[in-house]
């Protein structure tokens, strides 16, 4: 009787720790806002808001409840490697693999080597430290080096998508900061494994390299489990909530299934087997990224889901830091960062060096991957939960070089893709326009025209016969007076550059302008409104796309009859969708697959044309350079899609 109060007790205390915790992570997810206007990550914004509601401020989240709520770290631990291992898409990486390896490999030794250094050399100043043996100290060292490798895949994305970088540099970055997370994983669980037998002052045996290295095949064996898992997750039909959570239990139970291993295997095999559920956790994403069909829906949910999870787990992580420790070590921690700083230099200039690259890139190659996040967070609070005392104060430690790294970084980022050309976005914030059309004539119908294209970022020029003062003045279009339809006379407005030309004028004068155009500039797109059925053939000829008003509306409302959403998408009806023809020019989707491409959800592919012939697309379609492929989705969606096909 006295267990079973015990328990209900215990349950009514975990929901009192979750309702408190509840209130601050959704104030956090608010409050966190003003650190975002003012130009600081949102994630330090979440710390800092933990850090208030912790124990050693405002109380709300009490000393006893962090152990409490330990499982919250668990499940946004797992759901972080999901994360990481969901941006490691080998196909996307292929062209730039050379510098991704090169860089990554320098990132790792060289960093991991100096920060070790560094920290070692320092023990004496930590207070935690300076009563340790060389042993533990080395070990403590060694895992300092570890978290200082990790990178922030979310935080470079996020300022990739901001500013519509493409390029080789930026392809380059994000490769390695997500390669990098990847083996920082790897790293880490055999260091772990390594150092327990430093700090705890056993003597070194040859059997714990080898069950460090017996712990990493299981890990990767589990991993492919929870490939076949997820797969099995994503069978089920529709259901995208029943799916989320069941992701979010998956990783939960890697958790559990690990923590049982670690405390049950010291009976049976006379050591701890530590399989590190990070790793366990990055190997089944990593697969279900780049060998499944599911790939897409397991991108959608990491992406709705991450605001939700970083939330909680930043949240909770600022409660833990103490106050105290950061003041006392501030010293420790800009030392720690200073010597970061310099090895991400050194490391980026000789990766950039071997590869390859240019002088400008080995000089700006270090700055991508200053900022740091969820994964460098994630080790150092498994390494305050392994080991009460010290444990936390080295976590603290940690984290307080991390906001540093989280507060420097992305400005560093943002500057480096400045000077490498990769930036598609005005100083003013607005996107660069990269289309032009020009209309000849001006009436009703043409200027509603130019005002729809306007909004999709085209770039509209009238040509007009008989311009007025009025027109010529007016301020939200270019007015060009028509003087002739011969080259010469065209040239003076740039007529050879336009993407598109539309022919509201006479027949005669519609077929000299399309004519001339087929002639001398191969202007991709000619529209002319035809006025005499007489012309249609004319016109066709040359290549032109005529639209007859005599039967345009009756092939409309046809069109509406029986398909009604089809037409109402490519007329734009569907407020938030739009159709577009995107040409493929970046040469890292040549040869690739319709099926291998990482579309946004809601895009769809209508159809691929190589040279002016549609082609009877499907999933096993193989992309060319100068394919043209119409899709239809979001605005935002197919600009995203637009900038990746179109490269740089």
């Amino acid at each position: 009787m006295e267990s079973g109060l015990g328990e209900m007790s215990a349950v009514w205390q975990l929901i009192i720790y979750l309702g408190a915790f509840g209130i601050v992570a959704v104030a956090a997810r608010k409050i966190a806002g003003v650190f975002q206007r003012l130009k600081m990550p949102l994630i330090t914004g979440f710390l800092a808001i933990g850090l208030i509601s912790g124990p050693e401020f405002l109380g709300i989240i009490q000393a006893e409840a962090l152990q409490g709520l330990s499982f919250v770290n668990d499940v946004a631990l797992a759901f972080i490697a999901f994360a990481v291992g969901s941006e490691l898409y080998v196909k996307e990486l292929r062209s730039r693999m050379k510098s991704i390896v090169s860089m990554t490999i320098t990132q790792i030794l060289v960093t991991f080597s100096l920060v070790s250094l560094s920290v070692f050399l320092v023990s004496d100043l930590i207070a935690f430290t300076e009563t340790m043996n060389p042993s533990a100290r080395l070990a403590i060292s060694m895992l300092a080096g570890t978290i200082a490798i990790a990178r922030s895949p979310a935080s470079a994305i996020a300022i990739i998508n901001e500013l519509r970088a493409r390029g080789p540099f930026t392809q380059t970055a994000i490769g390695v900061t997500v390669v990098v997370d990847f083996v920082v994983i790897v790293i880490f669980a055999v260091i772990f494994t390594l150092s327990k037998s430093m700090i705890q002052e056993a003597e070194f045996k040859l059997i714990y390299p080898v069950q460090a290295v017996v712990e990493l095949i299981i890990a990767f064996g589990l991993g492919f489990v929870i490939w076949f898992i997820l797969k099995g997750i994503f069978t089920l039909k529709g259901m995208m909530g029943l799916k989320k959570g069941l992701v979010l239990l998956l990783g939960f139970l890697v958790y559990l299934f690990t923590h049982w291993v670690e405390d049950h295997t010291s009976g049976f095999l006379g050591m701890e087997l530590h399989i590190e559920p990070l790793l366990i956790c990055i190997v089944g994403s990593f697969m279900v990224t780049n060998y499944s069909v599911y790939r897409n829906d397991f991108i959608r949910i990491v992406k709705e889901l991450g605001p939700y999870v970083y939330v909680l787990f930043f949240t909770l992580t600022g409660a833990m830091i103490s106050l105290e420790v950061m003041a006392s070590l501030w010293f420790v921690t800009l030392i720690i960062f200073g010597v970061r700083l310099f090895s991400l230099f050194l490391a980026g200039f000789t990766g950039s060096a071997l590869a390859g690259d240019t002088s400008l890139f080995r000089r700006i190659s270090w700055m991508p991957y200053v900022t740091q996040a969820g994964v460098g967070v994630g080790l150092a609070t498994i390494i305050a939960t392994e080991y009460s005392g010290w444990g936390a104060e080295f976590a603290t430690l940690m984290i307080s070089v991390i906001v540093l790294n989280q507060v420097i970084g992305p400005p560093f980022f943002k500057w480096a893709l400045h000077l490498a050309g990769e930036v598609h976005v005005k100083s003013d914030g607005s996107y660069d326009v990269e289309r032009k059309v020009l209309i000849f004539g001006w009436e009703n119908q043409s200027l509603a025209l130019a005002n729809q294209l306007s909004k999709q970022n085209w770039q509209v020029e009238f040509v007009v016969q008989d311009p007025t003062v009025e027109l010529l003045g007016n301020k939200d279009f270019k007015v060009h007076e028509y003087s002739g339809s011969d080259h010469l006379s065209l040239r003076k407005f740039s007529s050879e550059n336009a993407d598109t030309i539309v022919c509201l004028m006479s027949d005669e004068v519609n077929y000299e302008i399309c004519e001339t155009a087929y002639e001398h500039f191969g202007t991709r797109h000619l529209i002319v409104r035809l006025n005499e059925r007489e012309f249609y053939k004319k016109f066709h000829n040359i290549g032109v796309m005529v639209m007859d008003p005599a039967t345009a509306m009756v092939s409309l409302m046809e069109h509406f009859v029986r398909s009604p959403i089809a037409t109402s998408l490519l007329l734009g009806m569907d407020e938030g969708q739009d159709s577009v023809d995107i040409e493929l020019r970046n040469s890292d989707y040549h040869g690739l697959t319709l099926r291998d491409l990482r579309l946004p959800s809601g895009v769809i592919i209508l159809s691929v044309t190589r040279g002016d012939h549609p082609i009877i697309s499907h999933g096993y379609t193989r992309l060319r350079l100068g394919d043209i492929v119409t899709m239809v989705g979001s605005i935002e969606s197919l600009d995203t899609v637009r900038l990746n096909l179109q490269g740089y």
